[in-house]
């Protein structure tokens, strides 16, 4: 295996990995809305992400940075093609996090209202943007043959990318449904279990429906098998929470992102971005990529400084392992 396609897989990797992580962070922050109902239980949810949220967005830097770095091609060609639904994506993230950290430094109650709207939207907005962009990069995106976008904002907007913006957002809102109904405790977490068991149908009907259009436009054997793993893992997801096993569900659901996401790497390879004018024009790991001397170094500084920011978050997630409920919020002050 050359270096471009290590690369491609750990970037992959990486993106896994955001959006396993970000995923029930997103569906979190949409559920302050659906099923807080008071603002003693919306801290409760934003404080069972406080600990991690920030951290799980260092794999969007990564991954990102990664990206740069060892396939300048399509990074140049993604953030130019893309650049609204990517500017968006990051200004959302942007007040996503003043959002977090201001919305507890005044005590009026407008001030406070005031964030907790912008924590749902900003959550929800990257949560449908996101499914949009990469059905938009495994559909293929209009690619002249000097590698450059030549389409525009309205392009993206398709049926099927469109389809992938739902099957995003229902799949991160029940993510963050049984994550909430994990981390928690009472009656908060007996409505996120209901909850998740509201979303489990439609959440599973748009992720067949799209990942079965995958299959059929673009799909590969290998790219059957993460689907095959990725619709019954949800389905148990759904069994797992309707038995109460919430780390059952929990890991099930992770499992469906991990295996849907990987499909949509599966069908891309060996290309990163298909023409949709002229398949010769599509952007590869070949033709995109840096310079063998570049990868090199890349994978002895990744293979150094991975392990290290593994254990950390590792032992983040441990630290802040317990469960919390609104007796462990304190009154306002």
């Amino acid at each position: 295996m050359e270096l471009h396609d290590v690369w491609f897989v750990l970037i992959a990797v990486l993106w896994i990995g955001y959006f396993f992580l970000e995923g029930f962070d997103f569906g979190v922050g949409v559920l302050t809305k659906l099923l807080a109902r008071d603002r003693t239980e919306r801290r409760v949810l934003i404080n069972t992400i406080g600990p991690v949220w920030d951290g799980n967005e260092v794999w969007l830097l990564t991954a990102g940075g990664a990206t740069f770095a060892a396939f300048p091609e399509w990074y140049a060609t993604l953030f130019s093609g893309f650049y609204l639904p990517l500017l968006l994506i990051l200004v959302c993230l942007i007040v996503r996090g003043v959002a977090f950290e201001y919305r507890h430094k005044r005590d009026e109650e407008r001030w406070q209202t005031n964030w907790e709207h912008a924590i749902f939207w900003t959550s929800l907005v990257p949560a449908v943007l996101w499914g949009v962009a990469f059905g938009n990069i495994v559909r293929g995106v209009k690619i002249d043959g000097q590698k450059e976008y030549v389409g525009n904002f309205f392009d993206l907007l398709n049926p099927y990318a469109m389809l992938g913006g739902l099957v995003t957002l229902t799949l991160f809102t029940f993510h963050g449904a049984v994550f909430a109904a994990l981390k928690t405790v009472g009656d908060i977490r007996m409505r996120a279990r209901a909850l998740a068991l509201k979303l489990g149908l439609p959440t599973a009907a748009s992720a067949l429906g799209f990942l079965t259009w995958t299959q059929v436009s673009r799909g590969d054997g290998s790219s059957l098998v993460a689907m095959i793993v990725a619709v019954p893992a949800l389905v148990g997801a759904i069994l797992a929470i309707k038995a109460g096993r919430e780390g059952w569900s929990f890991a099930l659901s992770g499992v469906t992102i991990v295996a849907a996401f990987a499909m949509l790497f599966l069908t891309l390879f060996p290309n990163v971005m298909p023409s949709s004018l002229n398949e010769e024009w599509s952007l590869t790991v070949t033709n995109a990529s840096s310079s063998p001397y570049t990868l090199k170094i890349m994978t002895w500084l990744a293979g150094i400084a991975t392990p290290l920011v593994l254990l950390y978050q590792g032992w983040t997630y441990w630290v802040f392992r317990k469960r919390i409920g609104t007796q462990h919020i304190a009154d306002a002050h």
